[in-house]
């Protein structure tokens, strides 16, 4: 298909990457437009100045940009120069309400709007292993499951518009929750006098086990958080979790509390450290 993508961060540079080696004609559009050239230079295809001129003729049109503001913005500027019928597919984490308001927005110009965040970071992006939450109109789900396949593992349709945004908050609270645990159980074992690894060794089989677990119980009983996902990013999503429950009036006590530790971590500099660095603010002097 004719595909445009807009935004080549960590995620979405090897996302576009699996797009052109599926065959699909490509152009790509970025803010600094140095990204955008090196990676015409590597994968072909051609460079849009401006989204709208990445979006001309484009079937499907895809973004991984920053936070709401921006989706609003690159949105409204690519939404006109594409295909009649054509859909925007936006794998930004955003509130429900910014993927309610372009769905409308789409609507009203011939297109279609799917929200779709996803989980799996950088490597998964890397790998093609992303798993998709996504939001939107069955018809819309159905013209771009088979190009956002080229990156994901599992793409599922959660419901109409606004409802993969809704499900990726469900996401990060479960992970708000599970590092929590598994920094203070880490910070507990050194405590009792433990050694890590091979607390690691006996509860990683059991009912305690979890991805966190598996791939940061070793870096984070090593003190080693400069990779991942930033500090700064999932206080954005919890952020914008805490405000999706302030209008539907769930009780999220944990998750308020954790965002609160990992505004410690900020303080203490790790802005852009992995989101395990919640065992930092334990293991400070």
């Amino acid at each position: 298909m004719k595909v445009a993508f807009a935004g080549l961060g960590v995620m979405g540079f090897p996302m576009a990457r699996h797009l052109a080696e599926a065959g699909h004609e490509m152009a790509v559009f970025n803010r600094s437009p140095e990204k955008a050239a090196r990676w015409v230079a590597a994968h072909g295809g051609r460079v849009g100045k401006t989204a709208a001129e990445a979006a001309a003729g484009a079937e499907v049109f895809i973004l991984c940009v920053g936070n709401d503001d921006d989706v609003r913005q690159v949105v409204g500027e690519a939404l006109p120069a594409m295909a009649a019928g054509g859909v925007i597919v936006d794998h930004t984490t955003t509130s429900a309400v910014v993927a309610r308001d372009m769905a409308e927005l789409a609507a009203k110009g011939g297109r279609a709007f799917v929200d779709a965040p996803v989980s799996g970071g950088q490597a998964g992006a890397e790998n093609g292993q992303l798993t998709i939450m996504c939001g939107g109109t069955p018809e819309a789900f159905a013209k771009s499951e088979p190009v956002i396949a080229a990156y994901a593992k599992a793409t599922k349709l959660m419901g109409g518009p606004g409802a993969g945004q809704l499900t990726k908050m469900v996401n990060q609270i479960c992970i708000a929750g599970v590092v929590e645990g598994l920094a203070e159980g880490l910070h507990f074992a050194k405590r009792a006098g433990l050694e890590p690894q091979a607390v690691y060794e006996a509860i990683s089989k059991g009912a305690a086990q979890s991805w966190q677990m598996d791939n940061r119980w070793k870096t984070m009983s090593e003190g080693r958080f400069d990779f991942g996902f930033a500090v700064d990013w999932m206080r954005k999503d919890l952020g914008l979790v805490l405000d999706e429950a302030g209008r539907n009036g769930a009780a999220l006590d944990m998750t308020r509390m954790v965002d609160g530790f990992y505004e410690e971590v900020q303080a203490l500099g790790g802005r852009r450290w992995d989101t395990s660095s919640l065992v930092a603010r334990l293991e400070k002097p």
